[in-house]
């Protein structure tokens, strides 16, 4: 089930924050990460959860075996502190699909949500929830030195708050070959349960599976949800009972 485009509330302005976050995603992904290519800031500036753990950073490769398999993981120099990686891993993405897939949800999903918050509640909003997704990951795996990046754990926050503040939107959908609308509850709701299914699933296993950092995912939306419970009475009144609109 991929997201199309959503309804959105007539009038609500220009998303300012939720497209400089994806201007900004995609400037560090051409320039700084050199599009998706090996380098030096791709390495040193992702989310180590070893380094997170034990507040130092890995300048050199360190060879792993996963599955009976040897690997060397490239490391390179990060910030100062280490833990500046929780922040800066989250505009950070492996590769094109990877970062227009991230792009596509929060620009689907982040605009109704950035009207609802504010624009500097929703930008407060989003990184800490990006930053809680980088915590979870470590916390599902402390000592690993997999390199964990992306602005999906931010994201996730950002899709709990929509399910929380706007569960009946339509969202256009690809169902299989088919176009259709469901709810945003029904969207958000599949999403959400893949994502703590092979969260779990995985914690037997290692801190990824198939590269997906599903626990970041788990705890980003548990963020998402806490948050917006906590501010849904300031902006209840931002926020119609049924809302029909235009594609973002």
């Amino acid at each position: 089930m991929f997201p199309l485009f959503d309804e959105n509330e007539p009038g609500q302005g220009i998303a300012w924050v939720t497209l400089s976050l994806i201007g900004i995603n995609i400037a560090v992904f051409l320039l700084l990460q050199q599009a998706g290519g090996d380098n030096q800031f791709t390495y040193g500036f992702s989310t180590i959860p070893a380094e997170i753990t034990t507040g130092r950073d890995i300048v050199t490769s360190v060879p792993v075996t996963i599955g009976g398999v040897p690997y060397l993981i490239p490391e390179a120099p990060g910030p100062n502190p280490i833990y500046l990686t929780l922040l800066t891993s989250m505009f950070m993405h492996g590769g094109w699909l990877h970062l227009a897939g991230n792009m596509l949800f929060l620009f689907i999903f982040g605009d109704n949500v950035e009207k609802a918050f504010g624009h500097v509640r929703y930008l407060g909003f989003y990184l800490i929830a990006g930053i809680v997704a980088s915590l979870a990951q470590v916390y599902s795996d402390p000592q690993s030195i997999l390199p964990s990046l992306g602005a999906s754990g931010a994201i996730a926050g950002v899709l709990a708050a929509y399910i929380v503040l706007f569960p009946t939107n339509r969202v256009r959908v690809l169902f299989g070959y088919f176009v259709t609308s469901v709810p945003a509850f029904v969207m958000i709701g599949v999403w959400a349960l893949i994502q703590f299914v092979n969260g779990f699933a995985s914690t037997a296993i290692s801190a990824q599976t198939g590269g997906v950092a599903y626990m970041a995912h788990i705890g980003g939306f548990i963020a998402g949800v806490l948050m917006t419970l906590a501010l849904k009475p300031f902006v209840q009144g931002d926020v119609g009972p049924h809302v029909v609109g235009r594609a973002f």
